[in-house]
């Protein structure tokens, strides 16, 4: 399937998108993903959207200028960064007289026959009601996201929990690179690929790589999960100007790694 083609389309964006590098939520950049969600929306897509952002919005509520080591301060400042969260997706979303949800998951939630079916049957409810679910992990139940720095692989299990089109996650890289081009000037941009060839986890970064950790390497690892129900994924940079509806409207931008 073209990717203009998507009906269902999940949107991942990383937490330094999210809070301007770590200094607190950035509303202009919602405001500006909100906006391009609108009109994917009114074009007759269904827009889902996985967020990160909640701990660095924590901890500017709470004042606190280094990131904590202990847990349960890091799932304390996720449980008040939330609140902020939420009310700046709602009231950008509200601007566009559009409703939007909180969806709060886990891994186990996921893995339960019972609990996978109603958190599909609730989402699949909200997007034919045309409202956003804006979903994170829930950081006060569960530490792997704290621990390994990133929602992309919860972005796989809702691409396959809604069997969406498609998976476009948002970092500040340009795409999947032949190197890291922060380190390697001779690296390119892989346009397109397969999703799930065991070139692309080598080539970003390997398990035991500095990258890895919510690096590219978690971007091509749920490309793979993504591809299990047939969802092509782009990785693109969420600083492109208009990115996803460009993307939507057919033209090329970042990697576009493919089911099989």
């Amino acid at each position: 399937m073209t990717v203009q083609k998507s009906k269902r389309i999940v949107v991942k964006v990383g937490s330094s998108l999210v809070t301007n590098n770590g200094e607190g939520l950035d509303h202009a950049a919602i405001a500006m993903w909100a906006d391009q969600m609108a009109t994917l929306q009114k074009d007759g897509h269904q827009v889902l959207m996985v967020s990160s952002g909640a701990i660095a919005e924590g901890m500017q509520r709470l004042g606190w200028t280094k990131r904590p080591q202990e847990i349960h301060q890091l799932q304390a400042a996720a449980a008040v960064g939330q609140m902020g969260l939420v009310q700046v997706y709602e009231s950008c979303f509200a601007r566009l007289n559009l409703h939007s949800a909180q969806i709060l998951l886990t891994n186990a939630d996921l893995a339960d026959a019972e609990r996978n079916a109603n958190a599909k049957a609730t989402l699949d409810t909200l997007l034919k009601l045309g409202v956003v679910p804006i979903i994170n992990e829930n950081d006060t139940v569960v530490t792997d996201e704290i621990k390994f720095g990133d929602n992309d692989s919860l972005a796989a299990l809702v691409t396959n929990l809604i069997h969406a089109d498609l998976l476009v996650i948002l970092t500040d890289q340009g795409g999947l690179y032949t190197a890291d081009p922060r380190q390697n000037p001779d690296a390119s941009l892989l346009p397109d690929a397969l999703a799930g060839d065991p070139a692309l986890e080598k080539m970003a970064g390997g398990a035991a790589s500095e990258l890895s950790k919510g690096g590219m390497l978690t971007k091509v690892l749920a490309a793979k999960v993504a591809a299990q129900t047939g969802a092509s994924t782009v990785i693109a940079s969420g600083r492109e100007p208009q990115v996803l509806t460009r993307l939507l409207a057919g033209e090329k931008i970042g990697s576009r790694l493919s089911p099989k």
